[in-house]
């Protein structure tokens, strides 16, 4: 019986000793604020003073945290993780982000691994999970613990970025291990989703790709329903278990987030950023933005030009 309470506390310790020392190499890589794309698919962050909502469109990711705590929102519905959890996002969705704790001393520390359904395909056949359809549409967030097997490789990701030979010869098969992990954890279905042909949330997903490439065009809802082999009234619901937003919503979110950007880095005045993105009636176009982001675009891009803030990568 002790022995088995020294190999639990053996654990518990090394587990620490992993956090801390994911601490350090992540300081060491990202030794000031701002956001790094350090290895393809593989993006660090750093932030020392918690955030305003920040909003962006996330991707498919394996999303941690080595210090510091971070709330997501989709469709109004929150997703906090910190430390001891990870967010895992399986389709392309607007998102908004704030990140509740970091100071100066100890700053917001983020690890985001973008996830490739193609390789989530492999490692399926690898290890011998079929890939069959599933009919129940997913949430395309979820939040749930790091275990010590995840959390390892993820240490041992983040070693490899200290010698660039190791990192081009290890970094495939590193990544494909936390994959695998994914895949025999308890998000293990959701992962299953990404690759699903047929399924209920394999058929949003083409909806969402393709409202994300057409965002600036009306949006006739019942063509895109018959493009996907839905009903009109099966493809809202399937659309909004997935993504909490109706595609409308949907599509005016990455039209308002596009105008945003527009603004911001190509200095665009409001009235030219909102035709852009299909606003025809520049006083809609300020009611709408103010709706999402609580301000008229002109005071709103000046309060962010003011802050560096890290973007919303779930």
């Amino acid at each position: 019986m002790n022995s088995n309470v020294s190999l639990s506390e053996r654990i518990s310790q090394r587990e620490e000793a992993n956090r801390e020392e994911l601490i350090e190499r992540l300081a060491r890589c990202m030794p000031e604020d701002g956001v790094r794309d350090v290895l393809k698919g593989l993006r660090l962050s750093r932030i020392s003073t918690p955030t305003d909502a920040v909003f962006g469109l996330a991707e498919p990711a394996f999303c941690t945290i080595a210090q510091g705590r971070k709330v997501t929102s989709l469709g109004g519905k929150e997703y906090p993780y910190d430390p001891y959890s990870y967010l895992l996002a399986t389709v392309e969705l607007p998102v908004v982000s704030r990140v509740l704790e970091a100071t100066k001393e100890k700053p917001y520390l983020g690890f985001r691994l973008s996830l490739d359904p193609t390789v989530v395909g492999s490692v399926m056949m690898e290890i011998g999970q079929a890939l069959l359809p599933r009919q129940g549409a997913q949430k395309a967030l979820e939040v749930s613990p790091l275990d010590s097997t995840l959390l390892d490789g993820v240490l041992r990701l983040v070693r490899l970025l200290e010698s660039p030979l190791e990192a081009r010869i290890l970094y495939p098969s590193v990544s494909r291990e936390i994959v695998y992990r994914l895949l025999m954890g308890e998000q293990s279905h959701r992962m299953h989703q990404m690759t699903a042909l047929g399924g209920h949330t394999h058929r949003i997903s083409q909806a969402v790709e393709k409202i994300c490439r057409e965002f600036k065009d009306p949006l006739r809802v019942e063509d895109v329903a018959r493009q996907i082999g839905m009903s009109v009234s099966g493809f809202h619901h399937h659309f909004k278990a997935v993504t909490a937003m109706s595609p409308l919503q949907f599509q005016k979110n990455l039209r308002l987030q596009e105008a945003r950007r527009l603004m911001l880095d190509e200095e665009l005045d409001a009235a030219s950023a909102g035709y852009r993105v299909g606003y025809d009636d520049a006083s809609y176009f300020n009611r709408e933005y103010k709706s999402l982001f609580g301000v008229p675009p002109k005071r709103d891009i000046e309060a962010l030009r003011e802050t560096v803030g890290v973007g919303a990568d779930v």
